[in-house]
């Protein structure tokens, strides 16, 4: 469960209908079923028109991406799988690693994996492994961009409400009390439409483009680390070459992971 989400969904919520009722906004104006259909019905409507068939039907998935999370190998243990590859290839060869092939659960990886055992040049692995890095990056873009057109979208929608709005409040203007009310009406729309727009949709596509960067990053180390492995670098420059991707904490809790890792064997 990605709780980020959850929790500025949640606050978003209560900070736009607390701020109505303290505002005197009465809530019974919310119930407005025209405004609801002319901006989710023109969302929705809208991005039909915009992607083709086959891009709009990832967005369920990417729903479930953006509130459920990903479940990603971290980059530690990315760090220490490569550690123990390149112990094992300096002490007995690559072909070795085939036995380990099996146990990798990240296609990406064992994909790669099984490129270097086969014997393949090391700039055609590059190569191919870039290229699926590229592939996934451009297809991460496609998912983002349908919700942050949708953010786009929603706000002119919800002026496309308000003066539809207008217009039937101008047939009331001999009855003031419903003239008001038609006109509060009117900018339900609009409220609407700005609130999923920079609330819900913008952020969403924010959330989902963090997620394809971090992903980037993971596929990025795991071909440094398998083109390092071909190459038959030690383990010290292995963990020196992939520790440029951890953050200064990430570095720190690694290095007090392996410290702590040495004192034990010694003890030992």
């Amino acid at each position: 469960m990605e709780k980020s989400t959850i929790v500025g969904l949640v606050l978003g919520l209560v900070a736009v209908f607390v701020g109505m009722v303290m505002k005197g906004a009465p809530m019974s104006s919310l119930n407005n079923p025209a405004a609801f259909l002319i901006i989710f019905g023109g969302t929705v409507a809208t991005i039909f028109i915009a992607f083709p068939m086959s891009e709009l039907k990832k967005v369920p998935k990417l729903f479930k991406i953006a509130f459920l999370g990903q479940k990603q190998i971290s980059k530690t243990e990315i760090i220490r799988m490569f550690m123990e590859w390149a112990t094992i290839t300096r002490r007995e060869g690559l072909l070795a690693l085939e036995s380990k092939v099996d146990e990798i659960e990240e296609p990406f990886l064992r994909n790669g994996m099984r490129m270097i055992i086969d014997g393949n040049d090391q700039d055609f692995v590059h190569d191919v492994l870039m290229e699926e890095v590229s592939a996934i990056e451009e297809r991460h873009k496609a998912g983002a961009l349908i919700f942050t057109q949708a953010g786009t979208y929603a706000p002119t929608l919800g002026v496309l409400g308000a003066v539809v709005g207008l217009v039937a409040a101008l047939g009331n203007l001999s009855d003031i009390e419903k003239l008001g009310h038609s006109i509060a009406a009117a900018f339900i729309a609009t409220l609407l439409g700005i609130f999923t727009g920079y609330v819900l949709w913008h952020p969403l596509a924010n959330k989902l483009k963090r997620f394809s960067k971090h992903e980037i990053e993971l596929k990025t180390m795991m071909v440094e680390g398998l083109l390092s492995i071909q190459s038959g670098v030690s383990t010290v420059a292995i963990n020196q070459k992939l520790s440029v991707y951890l953050t200064p904490t990430e570095r720190a809790a690694e290095q007090k992971g392996e410290a702590a890792g040495e004192q034990k064997t010694a003890q030992a």
